[in-house]
């Protein structure tokens, strides 16, 4: 795909095995994807297809078995563990499908954890957090604890965790797939906002065509590979 835009990610012969027992179980193979800086992709494909292994490659979650990851200029696969940590916490904001939030922490510091790997002061992290609720509209619900939010308000203050670092890359796994379809518009038309507005770029794995919609392109995986159309 050329679109005259900088490639940020690319991902190139990858090849994801795991082992059972003294079974390989080959997850992905021969993959090749680039996403331009400032797109909205989604990922789509049959349970099993190799997409939050995909994903997970990108964010530095996990390794390849062979192939390379780069993202921007930096190779992934030729990182150590402790330079991999550093440049998640400098890179990626990871969108969960189950919010992951801390239930003993209330909105305002579960959207600060990130911060307490940076050399900020606690007056600029404070700032930091302030500007992210605000992007995702709920500066009123700061001081709430997650059981007091509603799944779409905890999945906005996961939003607001993921973007809270300024991410280069923003990786979200089923974000919606938790939610009321209402709440998951909301979401929906929040990431948009993020990749329209702020140039944000997305990677997001999902099932639902609703969902995928929203994104300014679609890949579909099937058996670990990328598939020109949707599987059947």
């Amino acid at each position: 795909m050329s679109t005259g835009q900088e490639v940020l990610v690319r991902v190139e012969n990858v090849e994801k095995t795991f082992r059972r027992g003294s079974e390989e179980v080959h997850v992905l193979s021969g993959m090749n994807l680039d996403v331009p800086s400032g797109e909205f992709l989604a990922l789509m494909g049959p349970s099993g297809s190799g997409k939050t292994t995909l994903l997970n490659l990108i964010g530095g979650l996990d390794r390849t078995t062979t192939g390379s990851v780069k993202i921007g200029s930096e190779r992934l696969d030729q990182m150590s563990d402790r330079q991999l940590a550093a440049w998640r916490a400098r890179h990626v904001g990871f969108v969960f499908q189950f919010y992951n939030l801390m239930p003993a922490l209330n909105a305002e510091r579960n959207v600060e954890l990130p911060l307490l790997l940076t050399h900020l002061s606690r007056a600029q992290r404070k700032r930091h957090v302030q500007t992210a609720l605000e992007v995702v509209g709920l500066s009123h619900r700061a001081k709430h604890y997650p059981r007091t939010l509603s799944g779409g308000e905890q999945q906005r203050v996961g939003i607001a965790r993921a973007i809270v670092t300024d991410p280069t890359l923003l990786l979200c796994d089923e974000p919606t797939g938790d939610l009321d379809r209402k709440s998951g518009d909301e979401i929906l038309s929040l990431l948009q906002a993020l990749n329209q507005d702020q140039g944000k770029t997305i990677v997001m794995v999902t099932h639902d065509p609703h969902a995928s919609n929203r994104a300014t392109r679609t890949v579909y995986l099937e058996k670990g590979q990328l598939s020109a159309e949707k599987p059947e």
